[in-house]
């Protein structure tokens, strides 16, 4: 904070009034708004003076090709911190949400998403011209390396979390032909040409382009390289969050080929399949980030970004990738889980879901990114899995629930938990709230925690008709729905 203030006073002639700090991404970059009677700018405070010098050497490369970027106005001696233009505070993606809204003003931003494409050519290739890539960090260029990188990071960071089982080897060898793909995937051009580098922002979304009244200014490209063109028009039009309709992708991807025609002589088919690749690719990547940041980190606006981008892989794999059997075979299951169906959308129905589990397995994930409700542990009740008549069985099997039945334990276990749930369903319910999720957990999510799921959800479905009951015996592949008024 000091070396910002310092190098404030060095820009203005005097300390700063104010220095307020500034909401940052998901990276440990801190950002502050310093300002006087003389001057507003921003402060920012890396953690990667590698980082901060390709950001600064971006910055200034972009500006000589007159794109609009943040003019960097000073950088402290040790490299950690530097200040630059205030852009304002508006971002395209907040100003299209904004305008989905309203119902106003549609128009306008449709135009500026589409002059953003635009101009997406102009730093891809006037960009690159020129530029010494040895300054980007971490990586120079996209490579087969970097692809493995992400593709892995979805397979441990996302697809296992889900407890999906695959064949290691069979995945690895599509995710090994899927990255060589991507790679090779030349310029779109007709005919022979020769290659040329073309710069790769990596994070080419609306919520990296800043708006000065209407004209785009583009932030937050420290991560980019030398690679294909295809991964930046994704990354912006297919970008799972925005939710863009049909018809404004189809725009945004016109105004963007239009653009891109100027610089080579464009072979639209060619382009169109490879872009579908690296959309494939972009989804993978980002539930990879998804998983990391939202189940591992609990943050829930990454939990609640899941949905989408579920929903785009789901609509994506409409049609196959022959290259790639095992990997669309693994993906297809994996979309098939209770939980990515469990985040339909019912009408704004307070939706309640219950668990079965094994807490051998883990507790469930919430998919609504609420932080999961109720988990009641059923360990104490007397368990029938210990005896060889009922090993076998569930707790939805007639001789379990006989012996629960009999002991009579069971009952006031449960007399309890629909104690505590019943005010929860009236409170949500009055409220508006969409979800709660109550979880039964016993040994081996097989005899005691499947009888209670199964009496709750039975339970709550008849006592409350209009809330959706979503029941979900996760060992045993089991589900049921209840009061559903919506086609599933």
């Amino acid at each position: 904070m000091e070396s910002l203030e310092t190098l404030y006073e060095e820009r203005y002639g005097r300390r700063p009034l104010t220095v307020t700090p500034l909401t940052g991404s998901a990276s440990p970059r801190l950002y502050y708004r310093l300002s006087s009677e003389i001057g507003s700018c921003i402060g920012t405070v890396g953690t990667d003076g590698l980082e901060n010098q390709a950001f600064i050497g971006l910055c200034r490369q972009f500006a000589s090709k007159g794109i609009p970027v943040p003019e960097v106005y000073s950088v402290s001696e040790d490299g950690m911190s530097y200040l630059q233009e205030d852009l304002g505070d508006e971002i395209l993606f907040d100003r299209y949400v904004k305008a989905c809204k309203d119902g106003k003003g549609m128009e306008q931003v449709e135009d500026i998403l589409c002059r953003t494409m635009s101009m997406l050519p102009v730093l891809q290739f006037e960009g690159a011209e020129g530029l010494d890539f040895n300054i980007c960090h971490p990586q120079t260029e996209f490579t087969v390396r970097s692809a493995m990188f992400d593709l892995n990071y979805f397979k441990y960071c996302f697809l296992k979390s889900t407890g999906l089982e695959f064949h290691e080897m069979l995945l690895q060898d599509d995710f090994e032909r899927f990255a060589d793909d991507l790679i090779t995937c030349g310029l779109p051009v007709k005919g022979k040409c020769d290659q040329v580098p073309t710069f790769l922002y990596r994070d080419f979304q609306a919520r990296n382009v800043m708006l000065r009244g209407d004209d785009p200014c583009f932030i937050d490209f420290q991560g980019g390289r030398k690679g294909p063109i295809y991964y930046d028009v994704v990354s912006f039009i297919w970008q799972a969050r925005a939710r863009y309709p049909k018809e404004l992708k189809a725009r945004m991807l016109e105004a963007y080929m239009d653009s891109l025609s100027r610089y080579i002589e464009l072979d639209r088919k060619v382009f169109v399949e490879n872009q579908r690749l690296f959309r494939l690719f972009r989804y993978l990547q980002v539930l990879g980030a998804y998983g990391f940041r939202g189940w591992t980190e609990h943050k829930a606006n990454f939990v609640t970004s899941i949905p989408a981008a579920v929903e785009a892989l789901s609509e994506l794999l409409e049609e196959p990738f022959t290259r790639y059997p095992y990997l669309v075979e693994v993906l297809r299951r994996m979309l098939a889980l209770d939980r990515f169906s469990a985040q339909k959308d019912y009408g704004g129905s307070l939706v309640v879901t219950v668990y079965s589990f094994s807490f051998k397995k883990g507790v469930p994930h919430d998919p609504s990114g609420n932080g999961g409700g109720y988990v009641f542990d059923c360990r104490s009740i007397h368990n029938p899995g210990r005896y060889e008549p009922y090993r076998k069985l569930t707790g939805m099997d007639e001789p379990v629930i006989r012996f629960l039945e009999d002991d009579g334990e069971v009952f006031s276990f449960m007399d309890h938990v629909y104690g505590v749930v019943e005010p929860h369903v009236e409170t949500f319910s009055k409220r508006g709230f969409t979800n709660l999720m109550v979880s039964f957990g016993c040994t081996g999510g097989q005899h005691r925690s499947v009888y209670c799921a199964q009496h709750l959800a039975e339970h709550l479905a008849e006592r409350y008709p209009d809330v959706v009951v979503r029941l979900i015996h996760r060992e045993q592949s089991v589900s049921q729905l209840f009061n559903n008024h919506f086609s599933e």
